[in-house]
């Protein structure tokens, strides 16, 4: 099996607000394997939006994706839904439970990354290589850099954190990138009809102001490597 990219919400939104609804199609073409969502990510992306007139346009544009298999189920992976939302219940549980303020339990993800989460560790167990593609910064660093969350979080709160640290190793093992990854392969592949020495930059900055979570000296290091 080719390598999978699982799309959580926050990074499909980000390319549909800056209607980098082409530059995506190309991408997969040259993409050697599947982009996938789950139900819980499709129903956030299409079916809601697909009832509010303000993100009409956008959730058709991504319910075209789907259409076309652009964008699949896990159905086409032969994941059955019922593993999937066992395998959710378990990370909403143990990402909401992780934290807590004074005995109040702080709130970390909700259904779609969590979902996302889950089809990543049942992919990862039967030896499928996947990568999750989430701008959110607070899912990347449960995985990533649970400590640094919680340094956050008491700044924020102004107060001690209470930390299931036994739970940590749960979160480890996942692979993570970001629209402005996605962006640079775009760039640097010719994927776009802009043709302009402040393409690289336009694209960076417009992903970073509709979502993704990227500092200005990560965009200046990508624009280097570029």
């Amino acid at each position: 099996m080719n390598k999978i990219i699982i799309f959580d919400a926050s990074t499909l939104i980000t390319f549909a607000m800056n209607g980098l609804f082409e530059e995506f199609r190309n991408l997969k073409k040259i993409f050697n394997g599947k982009f996938i969502i789950t139900s819980q990510i499709k129903r956030e992306i299409i079916d809601k939006p697909l009832t509010i007139k303000r993100f009409e346009l956008e959730a058709l544009r991504l319910k075209q994706f789907l259409d076309e298999k652009i964008l699949e189920l896990p159905s086409s992976l032969n994941i059955d839904e019922k593993e999937i939302l066992e395998e959710t219940n378990l990370i909403m549980d143990k990402s909401n439970t992780l934290f807590n303020e004074k005995d109040k339990k702080i709130h970390l993800i909700d259904l779609g990354e969590a979902s996302a989460l889950a089809l990543s560790k049942i992919l990862t167990k039967q030896n499928l290589e996947n990568v999750l593609a989430v701008d959110e910064r607070t899912t990347r660093m449960l995985c990533e850099k649970p400590e640094d969350l919680k340094k956050i979080f008491q700044k924020k709160l102004h107060t001690k954190i209470d930390v299931k640290k036994e739970d940590y190793k749960f979160f480890k093992g996942f692979q993570f990138i970001r629209s402005a990854e996605l962006v640079y392969v775009i760039y640097k592949k010719k994927l776009t009809n802009l043709k302009n020495p402040l393409v690289l930059d336009a694209l960076l900055y417009a992903v970073k102001f509709k979502g993704c979570s990227i500092s200005e000296d990560e965009i200046q290091e990508i624009k280097k490597i570029g």
